[in-house]
């Protein structure tokens, strides 16, 4: 039985766009899920198993819609990894990486990378966890190993797109130093965390090198095989980084592969409720509605020609009083769809515009 120990130390999580103190302190395997490896096996050196799990290992990004002290919203983009469980398209990676996004594109590692979007269908954001689907058929995958019998000084290897370089993918290679850490991380963009604070139980610690960008990323052996699931690094030290056992994920992985969350439609646009003080100050022409505070790049909307100040007044001919009243108009339609969407400009003119409507990248979250 492992002595409990508690020790204190910061390390700051490589987040899309936010850094996070953590705390240490010492904390059964699920069945592995049924995963198909393609591409070359490894030869049991760090260059075979590069060979082999380099070619899932996918660059993540993000963009986010961050709302400024003065209520104005901006799109910044965060960077993450992810690696190809599945030949169809099926990427875990963190959800840290993922959360609040109004975009979500995935790159392979190839020289010259193939884009693709990427929307949840699962995942455990309150351990850090998300399953993401692209639209892709014969990709290479790696293989899901385990994380129950780890050892003490067992080599491994970390795979990433460590502070967002240009080039491909980092590789590290190090050793398990320590097993069972629990890190307790401030993260603020968090909405399932207690005050902020997600917990990582039971985490693989290892001397590979693990940065920003790296998050989501294969910790694998030298078999290839995903024994962790890069999360954490230390800024303020040298040589200490962390990992989600595999054994911790692989329920949520298989649920998230069996029960996918249905595709939901996508309007691309940051919105908040018109008021009457809004109206005055702003010399809006109308006193309800959904305000624009911000669109998607190249997302639904934007393609359509609405624009930041514009306020949507009705959807597919039903009347929108306020933010919410948009939410509840695109649950009852379907991604694809076109649909006449009424906004009044700036100048006081109403105009309609036909809108294809895209898929939601996450289920939940402020962008309708």
């Amino acid at each position: 039985m492992r002595r409990s120990i508690f020790i204190s130390i910061f390390v700051v999580l490589a987040l899309a766009s936010t850094a996070c103190s953590v705390e240490l302190a010492d904390g059964g395997s699920a069945p592995a899920a049924p995963l198909t490896q393609t591409g070359q096996l490894p030869s049991g050196d760090v260059e075979g198993v590069v060979a082999s799990v380099l070619p899932a290992v996918v660059n993540v990004t993000t963009d986010v819609f961050q709302i400024d002290q003065l209520g104005n919203a901006q799109q910044g983009q965060g960077v993450g990894t992810g690696f190809i469980v599945r030949q169809d398209g099926v990427v875990v990676t963190n959800c840290h990486v993922v959360e609040g996004g109004s975009q979500i594109s995935v790159f392979t590692s190839e020289e010259e990378p193939t884009r693709y979007d990427a929307r949840l269908i699962g995942g455990d954001c309150l351990n850090d966890l998300a399953v993401l689907k692209i639209d892709a058929t014969g990709l290479p995958t790696v293989p899901l190993g385990g994380s129950a019998d780890l050892q003490l000084g067992q080599p491994v290897v970390a795979l990433g797109y460590a502070l967002a370089l240009e080039g491909g993918p980092t590789v590290t290679t190090g050793i398990v130093s320590a097993l069972g850490r629990s890190i307790q991380a401030q993260d603020p963009n968090c909405e399932v965390c207690e005050n902020g604070v997600r917990t990582y139980p039971d985490t693989i610690q290892t001397d590979a090198a693990i940065n920003h960008g790296n998050s989501g990323g294969p910790l694998v052996d030298m078999a290839g095989r995903v024994i962790g699931i890069n999360s954490a690094g230390n800024d303020g030290a040298e040589n200490i980084g962390f990992a989600i056992p595999i054994d911790s994920a692989k329920d949520v992985i298989q649920q998230a592969m069996t029960d996918p969350l249905a595709p939901a439609p996508y309007l691309g646009v940051s919105t908040t409720p018109v008021t009457s003080d809004m109206a005055f100050q702003f010399d809006i022409a109308v006193e309800e509605g959904a305000y624009v505070l911000a669109t998607t790049n190249d997302g639904p909307a934007q393609s359509a020609g609405i624009a930041q100040g514009d306020v949507i007044v009705a959807v597919d001919g039903q009347t929108v009083t306020s933010s919410e009243d948009l939410g509840r108009v695109l649950e009852t339609l379907e991604p694809g769809q076109t649909i006449p969407v009424d906004v009044v400009d700036a100048e006081g003119e109403r105009r309609t515009v036909d809108v294809e409507l895209g898929t939601r990248p996450l289920p939940t979250g402020q962008i309708p």
